[in-house]
């Protein structure tokens, strides 16, 4: 796979943003927050809040490239689908989803249909071929599965689009 200077260049400022803002919005909770706690739990749980949306922003970012690769073909997978294949409406349901959760926008919603989306790819491609996540290559669906299923639950976080409506 062959990834270009520009392509690396996007990506890592994308993830060095959502770092900055992510630090900075914690550096700003803990000016305003009450004396520190003995426990590591309590020191720690000031940060829960922004540690789900680095989680929400990076779960986003990493599926926004397999809807990339089933829609233009970036990262360069081979074939791309055409318009029967589940794959062809895959591509369309992960580019559009992973790019909400990512900003943090209608993401219980979202979420819910991209952990849909997850549990029929598993079932449909993955377990077929072994009954072993590790040998049917389906690790990466099943995780992606609960944590769209977690974002479900726990919603997008401060730093989204959806705390600011």
């Amino acid at each position: 796979m062959r990834v270009f200077g520009w392509q690396r260049q996007i990506f890592s400022a994308l993830a060095f943003a959502a770092v900055v803002l992510v630090a900075a919005a914690a550096f700003a909770a803990s000016a305003d927050a009450p004396a520190a706690t003995s426990t590591l739990a309590g020191a720690l749980a000031q940060y829960r809040p922004y540690v789900l949306s680095i989680l929400r922003i990076m779960v986003g970012l990493l599926f926004l490239q397999h809807g990339m690769a089933k829609m233009f073909n970036f990262p360069p997978q081979g074939d791309m689908p055409v318009y029967p294949a589940p794959e062809w409406f895959a591509g369309r349901i992960e580019l559009v989803g992973s790019t909400l959760v990512a900003l943090g926008l209608f993401t219980r919603e979202v979420a819910f249909i991209l952990s849909g989306e997850m549990a029929f790819a598993y079932f449909m491609s993955h377990r077929p071929r072994s009954f072993f996540p590790l040998l049917n290559g389906g690790e990466a669906a099943i995780l992606f599965c609960f944590v769209f299923l977690y974002l479900v639950f726990a919603g997008g976080g401060p730093l989204s689009l959806d705390a600011l409506m």
